[in-house]
């Protein structure tokens, strides 16, 4: 017997995330999972009462899985949350790259606020009262959120609470307190830990360090997604660190923003993916995601060598404003590679400014550092420094590096996942925090051909499901969770662009987050039906 949830998608193509092909068909959305699905002409579903909708031409699929997102607070504070509900996104995973807001002190919150603003602003109306995961979890339920929400617990912060933002190794005790951090975390409700280890104070942990708490993981059930220690000179000896650390303490997997960047990665993506064959060929779970742009983002302070980031923001900003400070650190900049450039000599041409945290700095963004130094006639190293220091680091860029052969060889590899990897904040953030999965889907799908439709769909909704051991999500199948996505194979298309970045997608008109539409039409509607996922570890 129906009821007024019931919501029948008639005739569309049905996408359904196990690799077949596309059949044409019908399904029926009831209570907020898919109650039906009919294939085929005899295929008919009749639910009398419920709403029809008509899509007979569209794609119905299983809504996207974001697998690398920074919208921590966006889920909070932004209600529409248009960059990521236009582009069929029903799950983000946050608590990325080792930094955000849980469990934190009162002490370590102040500096992570500080620390990260440069991704993810500071936003009027979100309080920061929550402390623990759980609170943090709870902070989105009650609120309300336009898509699902996945925490990672961040390494990075749990060093910061136990160990400070020194340069030093971790004490037994620490590392014994660091283990009942991150195993609160998972209890709470994470789904794994993260690692910024190109980021201060993460980069500070060693392997065995991180063994130590990726075993924690390992007994819960969770996965590891770290941001390695180079994406640049070193990328292959940081990705071997990685399934190494995956190997010894028996934790899955999962490589985030999987890239080959920088002059010297170019063509060279085959040789990060024999390193994945021969991991999982050797029984270690690994999965990766991708952003299908070539430029990366970060924060401007993210340039900098480790040694002038100890401290915290304060004397960081201290560090900036000393002559002999910023001479050594010119140098581990510009000539021999910082670790926070991974190794690599800046080229200021390539670093874009994308968003400031002061209004009154507003002239930098869309301007390369080269440009700016060119037009005010002084060396980059200074425009570097005292924009830093002006907008008290929470400058976020562009970092124009990629190499599109590897992005498509990387794409197609079969555990490769979409991540965006989106900051939405500054006045012209990466365009891939609002085009990146219409653009797996125009570009690389119906343009180029790289994958299937079929592949794509498996790559953007089952796969990272199944990673984050969502069993009842990323599959258009009677019983599962209706978080779907209704769009038009021959126009999705991104639209997003480095001068207009918030541009929505084309061709996507309906998107169900839990059987509710949040995209009715092509319009978004006032729903905020998401909810903080909480993963259910196995017994310690």
């Amino acid at each position: 017997m129906s009821t007024r949830s019931d919501l029948l998608l008639r005739g569309g193509l049905v996408v359904d995330g196990s690799g077949a092909e596309p059949v044409v068909g019908d399904v029926l959305v009831r209570d907020g999972r898919i109650a039906a699905v009919g294939h085929g002409s005899g295929g008919r579903i009749d639910a009398p009462g419920a709403r029809v909708v008509d899509v007979d031409g569209l794609a119905v699929a299983p809504g996207f899985v974001d697998m690398h997102a920074h919208s921590d607070l966006a889920v909070l504070a932004d209600g529409e949350h248009l960059a990521k509900v236009t582009q069929g996104v029903t799950t983000e995973v946050v608590g990325q790259d080792g930094i955000s807001y849980a469990p934190v002190t009162d002490e370590t919150m102040a500096l992570v606020r500080e620390q990260i603003a440069g991704w993810n602003g500071i936003p009027d109306g979100v309080d920061f009262s929550w402390r623990s995961v759980a609170e943090y979890l709870a902070e989105v339920d009650r609120r309300g959120s336009a898509t699902n929400v996945a925490y990672l617990v961040p390494q990075g912060t749990v060093r910061m609470n136990v160990v400070g933002t020194g340069d030093r190794r971790a004490t037994s005790d620490e590392i014994a307190e660091m283990r009942a951090q991150v195993a609160q975390g998972l209890r709470e409700g994470a789904f794994g830990l993260s690692s910024g280890l190109t980021y201060v104070p993460g980069m500070f942990a060693d392997t065995d360090e991180l063994v130590a708490l990726c075993e924690v993981v390992a007994e819960r059930g969770g996965y590891y997604a770290p941001h390695q220690r180079s994406y640049g000179a070193g990328a292959v000896g940081a990705y071997a660190e990685m399934v190494d650390v995956a190997r010894r303490s028996g934790a899955a997997l999962h490589l985030t923003h999987a890239t080959m960047n920088f002059p010297e990665n170019r063509g060279r993506a085959g040789e990060l993916l024999a390193l994945v064959d021969r991991a999982i060929a050797d029984g270690v779970d690994v999965t990766l995601d991708t952003y299908p742009y070539l430029p990366g983002s970060t924060t401007l302070s993210a340039l900098l060598p480790s040694r002038a980031a100890v401290g915290g923001p304060e004397r960081t900003l201290a560090r900036l404003r000393d002559p002999g400070e910023r001479a050594w650190i010119a140098h581990e900049v510009e000539v021999v590679g910082s670790d926070g450039c991974h190794g690599v000599p800046v080229d200021w041409d390539s670093i874009e400014i994308a968003g400031v945290r002061d209004a009154a700095l507003g002239d930098r963004v869309g301007r390369t550092v080269a440009r700016i130094a060119r037009d005010e006639a002084r060396p980059p190293a200074e425009v570097f420094f005292d924009l830093l220091v002006a907008d008290r680091l929470g400058t976020s860029i562009l970092q124009h590096v990629g190499d599109e052969g590897n992005v498509r060889e990387i794409m197609r590899h079969p555990r490769h996942t979409g991540g965006s990897d989106g900051i939405l904040v500054g006045a012209k953030p990466h365009p891939r925090g609002s085009g990146t999965f219409p653009r797996y889907l125009g570009r690389y799908v119906r343009e180029e051909g790289v994958l299937s439709l079929a592949d794509m769909i498996v790559h953007l909704s089952a796969r990272p499901a199944a990673r984050l051991g969502l069993h009842d999500r990323g599959r258009i199948a009677e019983g599962y969770v209706a978080d779907v996505v209704v769009f038009d194979p021959a126009t999705v298309a991104d639209r997003a662009t480095p001068d207009q970045p918030r541009l929505t997608a084309a061709g996507i008109p309906w998107v169900l987050v839990g059987g509710v539409p949040v995209i009715e039409d092509g319009a978004r509607t006032d729903a905020r039906p998401g909810r903080a996922l909480r993963h259910r570890p196995r017994a310690a």
